[in-house]
C-alpha cells in the first residue's frame, strides 16, 4: 500500500512541475477579455536602427532642409507611400570638394597636392611652366587672394606630373600627401578634412537602402583613397566617379590601346593627359555611362554641380546644395554664397547654410589657423 502512494505522490509532483513550466506560455487575460502578449516573447526593434532612422548627428534639430531631406526619404522608402522607389532605383549622387569634404583650406586637395609636387617634391623637377603656374597658385593662396588666370589646366597639369607613375605608386603619393597638415586649421591633416554632417547623411541614405555615388571634379582615384576609413564602408571604389587621366601599357609603345595586346611583363602607368574634367553637363554624361540610372538625390555646393541636380529634378528627383556661408568655423564666402543661392532658387534646388543648418563641420579639436 505504501508502495502505491509512493508512486502516486511522484506522479502528483511531476504534474505539478510540468503545469509550472506551461503556465508562462499561455497569454494571459486583460480585464476586458483580450489576450496580452507576454512582453518577453515580444521582438523589440534595434535601438540603433530607430536612432538613425529618426535622426542625422551634427545637424541641428530644428534644420528645415534637414527635415525636407528626411521627408522625402520616408516617402520614398515607404511601401505604402504613392511616392515609394525600389530600393534598386533609391539613387543618390554626391559631389566630393566643397560637398562632402572641405575645399577651402585653402583650396582643393587635388590642387594643393599638385602645388605639393611641383615646389616641395625634391624627387621631382618640374616643367619651368607648370612650376611658375604652381608659385602664382600658393602665394593667391597663402595670402587669401583669388585663383589667379592661367591658360593652364590645373587637371592637365596634375596628369603631366605624374607621368610613368604606375596607378599604385600614385596612389601611394596621395596617400603618403594625406598625412600632410593642412594650413587652414591647427592640427588637421588631409585626411581628416570631412563634413560630418554629410558623412552622416550618407549613412542615412545608406541605412534607408539608397545606393550612394560620388560624381567629382577631382581625378577618381584621389577619392578612393581620400574616402578609405570615412565611407567606403557606404560607397564602394566602383562607385567613386571622377576626371580621368589616360592610361597606356609599359610595352605599348605607339600603338593604340584597341591594337596592342596586353603582356605579362607589361604594367599600367599614367600616360600624362587629361581624359574628361567631371564637371557640369560632363558628371551627367559620366552618370549615364557609369551608372545608367538617374538619381533621385543629387548632393552638390557650386556651378559645377547645377546640370546633375537639373537631371535629378528632370526625372522627379531632389537636388540639395550646400552654401558656403560659414566664416566663423570655416572659410566661407558670404558674396558666393549669397549668389549661390540666388542660381539654386531659380533651378528649384534646395540649399544647407552650414553656419545654420550644422550643429558641427569638422571633428572636433581643430580650430582655424591664424
Amino acid at each position: 500500500m505504501k508502495q502505491k502512494w509512493k508512486y502516486f505522490l511522484t506522479a502528483v509532483l511531476i504534474l505539478v512541475i510540468i503545469a509550472g513550466l506551461i503556465r508562462p506560455m499561455i497569454p494571459t487575460p486583460s480585464p476586458s477579455g483580450q489576450v496580452q502578449p507576454d512582453p518577453s516573447q515580444q521582438v523589440q526593434p534595434e535601438e540603433s536602427e530607430e536612432v538613425i532612422k529618426e535622426s542625422i548627428p551634427y545637424w541641428t534639430e530644428d534644420s528645415a532642409v534637414m527635415k525636407s531631406i528626411m521627408d522625402f526619404v520616408k516617402q520614398v522608402s515607404d511601401p505604402a507611400s504613392e511616392a515609394y522607389v525600389e530600393k534598386e532605383d533609391r539613387i543618390a549622387v554626391f559631389d566630393f570638394d566643397g560637398t562632402l569634404y572641405g575645399e577651402l583650406f585653402p583650396t582643393y586637395f587635388d590642387t594643393s597636392l599638385m602645388i605639393h609636387r611641383a615646389l616641395h617634391d625634391e624627387s621631382y623637377e618640374a616643367p619651368a611652366e607648370i612650376k611658375e603656374y604652381a608659385e602664382a597658385l600658393e602665394y593667391a593662396f597663402d595670402n587669401g587672394l583669388e585663383e589667379p588666370d592661367s591658360p593652364l589646366s590645373g587637371a592637365q597639369c596634375q596628369a603631366e606630373m605624374f607621368k610613368d607613375f604606375t596607378i599604385e605608386q600614385y596612389r601611394d603619393y596621395v596617400r603618403s600627401f594625406m598625412k600632410t597638415e593642412v594650413k587652414g586649421f591647427n592640427g588637421m591633416t588631409y585626411e581628416e578634412g570631412f563634413y560630418m554632417p554629410m558623412v552622416s547623411l550618407v549613412e542615412y541614405l545608406d541605412a534607408n537602402d539608397f545606393t550612394v555615388f560620388i560624381s567629382s571634379g577631382s581625378e577618381r582615384n584621389i577619392v578612393r583613397e581620400l574616402i578609405e576609413g570615412v565611407l567606403d564602408e557606404y560607397i564602394s571604389s566602383d562607385r567613386v566617379i571622377g576626371s580621368t587621366f589616360t592610361l597606356k601599357a609599359t610595352g605599348q609603345g605607339d600603338k593604340a590601346g584597341k591594337s596592342y595586346n596586353y603582356k605579362p611583363e607589361d604594367e599600367i602607368v599614367m600616360e600624362g593627359n587629361l581624359v574628361t574634367k567631371n564637371q557640369k553637363t560632363n558628371k551627367i554624361f559620366s552618370i549615364i555611362d557609369e551608372i545608367g540610372n538617374a538619381p533621385l538625390m543629387v548632393f552638390g555646393n557650386s556651378s559645377g554641380d547645377l546640370a546633375m541636380g537639373e537631371y535629378a529634378l528632370q526625372h522627379g528627383g531632389r537636388g540639395y546644395m550646400l552654401l558656403c556661408d560659414d566664416t566663423e568655423r570655416d572659410y566661407g564666402k558670404t558674396e558666393t554664397a549669397e549668389k549661390f543661392k540666388a542660381d539654386c532658387e531659380e533651378y528649384g534646388f534646395e540649399t544647407v547654410s552650414m553656419k545654420d543648418d550644422f550643429k558641427t563641420i569638422y571633428k572636433e579639436g581643430f580650430e582655424k589657423a591664424d
